[in-house]
């Protein structure tokens, strides 16, 4: 087996095509075909499923993906960081966030690093916090800012603020000042999937009260929920109480939840794999400037945390 066929079996995955992956990385298929089945033969399984709709990986090819995926992104790393080593901090930076915290960190971080680490290019990925996780614990990005409800086991993890959840809903006329489980149960709900943070942090506390809630839409896609706020579809539990910063959804108005719900907001890193010097110059300037926006609007309800509890 050579390396190459590994980097040609990502990318067929990726392609869901042998036609496709062939054009991407300019090889012809027969050839591209011949090298999978070498892999194949080698490993003595079948690693793909060859069908009318395309190519997908079998149990054994999904390992085989996730595993390459980790093996390409050491290699590719490896002259950044022995660029590194000595001299000026340079590198890419996976640097991923929970989804309602984008619009807030993205810009700024892009900012600070130009003028604290110019050799580091930051790429980030946006998405629930459970997808983050995946993503850290397959080392296909770097770090992650992610919410718990409860601590989460099987990763270097510290803990950075706790979140005060609210309820958001299209503005209109005369506001209550906050609310509570009891009405939220009797609301038309957007909610994220069962499997999400907030979700199961949400079902928990209203089944400690003895109520129920149940959604007339699910999604774990930041803007397809602010998109049904702001038609007024509905209204939608956030760990965000101010949109000013995020574009076309300053119309989205938020009241607290009482008594008070919250979530953690911890940065994990994956446990067997020791940051690069670029990633741990990036957590350090992202934890400098989270600590220092504590108590401005775009983090409103959100207390920094110095020590575990």
């Amino acid at each position: 087996m050579q390396f190459r066929h590994l980097r040609y079996f990502v990318k067929i995955v990726e392609a869901g095509s042998f036609s496709r992956a062939a054009s991407l990385i300019h090889i012809a298929q027969p050839a591209l075909s011949k090298q999978i089945a070498e892999l194949e033969d080698e490993f003595g399984v079948t690693l793909l499923h060859r069908s009318a709709r395309g190519i997908t990986p079998t149990a054994a090819g999904e390992t085989l993906y996730q595993e390459s995926l980790k093996l390409i992104r050491q290699v590719d790393d490896l002259p950044a960081i022995v660029r590194s080593s000595q001299g000026e901090v340079q590198g890419v930076v996976c640097f991923g966030m929970a989804s309602t915290m984008a619009p807030t960190l993205t810009g700024k971080m892009m900012e600070i690093c130009k003028a604290t680490l110019p050799k580091v290019t930051l790429r980030f990925v946006t998405g629930d916090s459970e997808s983050l996780r995946e993503k850290v614990s397959s080392q296909v990005i770097d770090l992650a800012i992610v919410f718990e409800s409860a601590p989460e086991t099987g990763f270097a993890r510290e803990v950075l603020f706790r979140q005060r959840l609210y309820l958001a809903s299209r503005k209109q006329g005369t506001m209550e000042s906050s609310t509570t489980l009891a009405k939220i149960s009797q609301l038309p709900l957007m909610l994220p999937t069962p499997t999400n943070v907030l979700r199961k942090a949400m079902e928990r506390e209203l089944a400690a009260a003895g109520l129920h809630a149940e959604p007339i839409a699910e999604s774990d896609l930041f803007d397809v929920v602010l998109s049904g706020v702001e038609t007024g579809l509905g209204y939608a539990i956030l760990p965000k109480a101010d949109f000013s910063d995020v574009p076309g959804h300053q119309s989205i108005a938020t009241v607290p939840i009482e008594p008070p719900i919250y979530l953690t907001a911890c940065l994990i890193t994956a446990r067997d794999k020791p940051l690069t010097r670029a990633a741990a110059a990036v957590e350090a300037q992202l934890i400098g400037f989270l600590r220092g926006q504590m108590g401005e609007p775009a983090f409103k309800g959100a207390e920094w945390v110095d020590a575990e509890p």
